[in-house]
């Protein structure tokens, strides 16, 4: 039995390829909001972003958000991410 492919996607922060699960999809919804998308199968204009500081901060600075969503992002969902990830960082 031939092993399993893992998907790999690239962050928009360090532009590295790592396993789909390893990342934070954040999507553009039909509707026009940007979420976080835990279960990595929300519809919708999907980017992927490591669950770090270092890597958001990057991407803020370069717009990689904008530019991978197609859409400016507002300061609320740097904010929010920012959050999300701290949080994640003390589960650890």
């Amino acid at each position: 039995m031939a092993p399993r492919k893992i998907p790999l996607r690239q962050c928009v922060g360090c532009q590295e390829q790592k396993p789909k699960r390893n990342l934070v999809r954040i999507v553009l919804m039909p509707s026009g909001e940007i979420v976080v998308d835990h279960s990595g199968k929300k519809a919708g204009r999907g980017t992927y972003l490591c669950p770090n500081t270092a890597c958001l901060e990057l991407a803020k600075k370069r717009k990689s958000l904008d530019r991978g969503l197609k859409t400016h992002v507002p300061v609320q969902v740097y904010e929010q991410l920012h959050d999300e990830v701290e949080q994640g960082d003390n589960h650890e």
